[in-house]
């Protein structure tokens, strides 16, 4: 079900699944911002979807990590969001993981819309070692990066602290606190991309903004 605080983000229709694309050329074409939602297998980025859709089950979640191989794309109105298969699970195969390195570096590469990525990554265990391949992986296309700690919720505010304070430190960005569960961060979160929508058009850079967002 919608909820009415839909109407942070426009007044027209709710957020609805676009299209799934297996390469860069099956991507959507038009000339809206697009961010890509990226993130370990089970760092929850359906669930982030599903909460600033404010619907239950716009984008699957599933019991098995790496199931989706995809790249799966949300119409928010103002903006796309593409989910990005996940990484760091072991069973999906080395075939395919080298398939989706290599589609991933062309999708960054060659994606004009691309205005940014949201980089998701588990509050209670930030930059894993996958996470930290990601993250270099991103800051070699130069995109900017928005990382969002996810499940804080399950967190002491005190452990929580000290998480983003590495988080912080490690990679010179202060994060977005999400949590699916109660909504925070949800409308920051919506706010500062229907802003840098409005803001810049496709192909010209975005300043990644470091400023606390919760």
């Amino acid at each position: 079900m919608v909820n009415r605080e839909v109407s942070i983000l426009s007044n027209g229709p709710p957020v609805q699944f676009l299209m799934s694309a297996s390469k860069l050329e099956e991507c959507p074409s038009g000339n809206r911002s697009e961010y890509a939602v990226a993130g370990r297998s089970n760092v929850g980025k359906s669930s982030l979807i599903n909460t600033l859709a404010f619907q239950k089950a716009l984008a699957r979640t599933s019991r098995t990590p790496g199931r989706t191989q995809l790249i799966n794309y949300f119409d928010f109105g103002p903006f796309l969001l593409a989910d990005l298969p996940g990484y760091g699970y072991a069973k999906v195969s080395k075939t395919q993981q080298a398939y989706w390195q290599r589609e991933l570096s062309r999708y960054l590469a060659g994606r004009t819309q691309l205005q940014g990525v949201l980089f998701l990554m588990d509050s209670r265990h930030p930059l894993q070692d996958n996470d930290r391949q990601m993250a270099e992986f991103l800051m070699a296309y130069d995109l900017p990066t928005w990382i969002v700690l996810t499940k804080v919720d399950q967190l002491k505010q005190s452990e929580l602290a000290k998480n983003t304070r590495f988080i912080t430190q490690e990679l010179g960005l202060t994060p977005f606190l999400f949590s699916s569960k109660s909504g925070r961060g949800r409308k920051e979160l919506l706010q500062r991309l229907k802003g840098l929508s409005s803001a810049h058009q496709p192909n010209e850079p975005v300043a990644p903004d470091d400023t606390e967002s919760d």
